[in-house]
């Protein structure tokens, strides 16, 4: 009996052991998961800073999309104010096309300053619609009494700019020296007109007033246009 008696004793203290054991190793379970959880990881803290950074490239993305410089409309809009510039040069630098012969309205008349000094001014008015330019030497001939015409030699003067408006003249000269002896070997009767850089001809009486040349057509000279104003 006493021997029975010890032997449950034993078989009891041994379940006694085994219970205390199987409930420290629970315990301990619970703790390390709670542990876990209130411990972030380093992939939870990346985690949960993800949402600020999205949040700051979302910023950043509009920002983007409001500057000037990489606009696209911004720089059409550049692209059209040098347009606007570049139409304004133009305007600017317009080029002005050579008066056309039947723009014009031309006369000869006798300028001679003495009784000695020969000269014919020839004047070109602009009738036309819009500016032109009569800049340079116009193409003279002079007509006989013999039917022959004889063209004019160039003076020695360099041609001035001469841009006319509509209604503006330009005048340019025939000098020669005149003959005071009666001898003249000339007979005039008309002047052949071209305007510098043109083809078209006008044909002009010599005027009635003007004096007898000295020497041959070879001795007149004419000289460049230049306006009036």
């Amino acid at each position: 009996m006493k021997h029975t008696l010890v032997t449950a004793l034993a078989a009891v203290g041994l379940a006694a052991a085994l219970s205390l054991t199987a409930c420290s190793g629970e315990g301990s379970g619970k703790d390390s998961s709670a542990q876990g959880a209130s411990t972030p990881s380093p992939g939870a803290s990346a985690s949960s800073s993800s949402p600020s950074d999205g949040g700051s490239d979302s910023g950043g993305s509009t920002a983007n999309d409001t500057k000037p410089d990489s606009s696209g409309q911004n720089t059409q809009a550049g692209t059209g104010s040098g347009s606007g510039s570049t139409k304004g040069a133009s305007k600017a630098g317009a080029k002005v096309t050579f008066c056309k012969t039947s723009n014009l309205v031309i006369d000869a008349v006798d300028a001679a300053p003495d009784k000695s000094s020969g000269r014919i001014n020839i004047t070109m008015i602009n009738r036309g619609s819009s500016t032109c330019s009569a800049t340079g030497f116009a193409g003279v001939d002079i007509k006989d009494a013999d039917h022959t015409s004889n063209p004019i030699e160039r003076g020695p003067a360099q041609p001035r700019i001469t841009i006319l408006e509509p209604g503006d003249t330009a005048i340019f000269d025939l000098a020669y020296t005149i003959d005071t002896t009666g001898n003249s070997l000339s007979s005039p009767t008309g002047i052949l007109v071209t305007p510098p850089n043109e083809t078209h001809t006008v044909s002009l009486d010599w005027p009635a007033a003007a004096g007898q040349i000295r020497g041959a057509y070879t001795d007149v000279q004419v000289y460049p246009t230049h306006t009036t104003k």
